[in-house]
């Protein structure tokens, strides 16, 4: 199965296994809890998953690698006891806590939350001195005489051998005891998650032309060369910071994260293309509605490939604008919700801004992925912070103190609108350039399917509309039909003759 139906799978897992009966007794036992075992190709997105998962459930997540791992680590370091058998008082060799299940303890106690996932990666690349102990652990749950806590479900990963020389097969026994999925990469499944992270436009657009570049693993005569999910990513993030420090993406740069030849060398190329691109086609001016005729012309004859590399810079843009939406709504709606709790007594502005803040560290010492969620709760504490120091600077009495905050409250329901107003122009723009350029042509169905399929435009059209879109969107769903009737009286018609 693909990374996206492994997910809901570990989901729903998680919920069967903490659900309880009346009695507050888990409904499967603790004993009838298999593992799950993810096996699959390494940098698809099995380590980025848990993160999400754990921050989706609101449980707790320990992650370990257990390649860096040695037996004394997980098991716990020897020690000798004291202990009365059968009568007698006898020395005995104990161990200490294991690493892994401290771990696990030292997170209940930082959270507060009591169930939650440990996950370990790399099972089946363990040493020869750490297998025992480890398929003990899938079996049992125990290392050594020392039992996971309840409520914490094990998931655990491993690629298969092809991709690892050091990987250990599993017995029947152990494999019998686990609950085991095996995952494959899907590029139409990671595009849903890139588009979702802000992957770069450049990334997304080369593989919508390039499929077959997402993901590759072969073994040449100068050693294993391959490109994965993570690889991609990883590179999307060092080329934004580097854009926004003007340092140049070249070749070098690409084979750091792209570690085969053929298709880092091939990306660059298309880098360089994609930086004409904006040059020759002015991506401001077309989404400001400022674009010259002689840019629609220049489209319209363009070639397939070029087209899309212009489609797809519209649409990483148009993206943009619609997440600092999406950012600027989620902000407004916390600080509403802020508002409202210091209306109702419940907290007090003098005190809120440190509260939230404390939640903001332990949202970053947790490990969160989200990097949205963490943007607006860094903006939450910012415009917080505002709102106490105007009171303090203009010495607001304290019964003028909330008419006052629903005041400065109010510009940021005016930035929320401009942003929304300011998407929105940018979405008429583009198509307008688009019915000049191209009309009715099969890449202005691309360019509103990708719309519907970025998570951030379609959240934007979903809750703010966009008549420039519906119109295009009905009329190419009309064209469509239209075209399928044709198609189906000429079956029709050859079928009689």
């Amino acid at each position: 199965m693909n990374i996206k139906r492994a997910k809901n799978e570990i989901k729903n897992a998680l919920k069967a296994y903490l659900t309880t009966d009346e009695f507050g007794a888990y409904r499967i036992p603790p004993i009838r809890q298999r593992p799950i075992l993810l096996m699959g190709p390494p940098g698809i997105g099995k380590t980025q998953i848990m993160q999400q998962i754990a921050e989706e459930t609101g449980v707790g997540l320990v992650s370990y690698t257990l390649t860096h791992h040695t037996r004394q680590s997980a098991l716990g370091l020897p020690f000798i006891d004291k202990v009365l058998l059968g009568g007698e008082e006898r020395t005995v060799t104990a161990y200490t806590m294991s690493e892994i299940i401290a771990s696990v303890y030292r997170e209940m106690e930082r959270t507060g939350v009591k169930e939650g996932i440990l996950f370990l990666d790399e099972i089946n690349c363990i040493s020869e001195t750490l297998t025992p102990m480890m398929l003990q652990f899938l079996q049992c749950k125990t290392f050594g005489n020392q039992q996971l806590p309840a409520g914490w479900v094990v998931v655990a990963a491993g690629n298969p051998p092809e991709y690892n020389k050091s990987v250990r097969e599993f017995d029947v026994v152990t494999l019998d005891r686990v609950k085991k999925i095996d995952i494959e990469e899907d590029f139409g499944v990671w595009k849903e998650y890139a588009y979702r992270r802000g992957i770069h436009g450049a990334i997304l657009s080369y593989l919508e032309i390039r499929r077959e570049h997402f993901y590759r693993v072969e073994t040449t005569a100068d050693g294993l060369q391959f490109v994965t999910a993570r690889g991609w990513e990883d590179l999307s993030e060092l080329m934004q910071v580097y854009e926004s420090l003007g340092i140049p993406v070249d070749r070098q740069v690409v084979e750091q994260y792209l570690q085969l030849p053929q298709v880092a060398s091939d990306f660059a190329n298309y880098l360089q293309l994609y930086d004409k691109y904006k040059q020759v086609y002015r991506v401001d001016e077309l989404l400001s509605g400022t674009w010259e005729p002689v840019r629609a012309s220049e489209l319209r004859d363009a070639p397939f490939d070029e087209k899309l590399g212009v489609l797809g810079l519209l649409l990483s843009r148009l993206a943009d604008g619609a997440r600092d939406a999406y950012r600027l709504d989620a902000l407004t709606d916390a600080l509403h919700a802020d508002l409202l709790a210091i209306r109702e007594g419940e907290k007090a502005i003098s005190s809120l801004p440190d509260e939230k803040r404390a939640a903001l560290a332990d949202k970053r010492n947790g490990g969160s992925s989200d990097k949205d969620a963490l943007y607006v709760a860094s903006r939450e504490v910012e415009r917080l912070d505002a709102y106490r120091q105007t009171l303090m600077l203009e010495k607001v009495p304290e019964d003028q103190q909330f008419d006052r905050l629903k005041a400065l409250f109010s510009s940021d329901v005016d930035a929320r609108a401009a942003a929304a107003d300011k998407t929105d122009a940018e979405l008429a723009n583009a198509f307008a350039f688009l019915d000049a350029a191209i009309p009715d042509s099969q890449e202005l169905v691309l360019f509103a399917t990708e719309l519907t399929a970025n998570w951030f435009t379609s959240w934007f059209i979903q809750n703010f509309g966009c008549d420039a879109y519906f119109a295009h969107n009905k009329r190419l769903l009309f064209d469509d039909t239209q075209k399928q009737l044709l198609q189906n009286i000429e079956s029709a018609r050859n079928e009689e003759s």
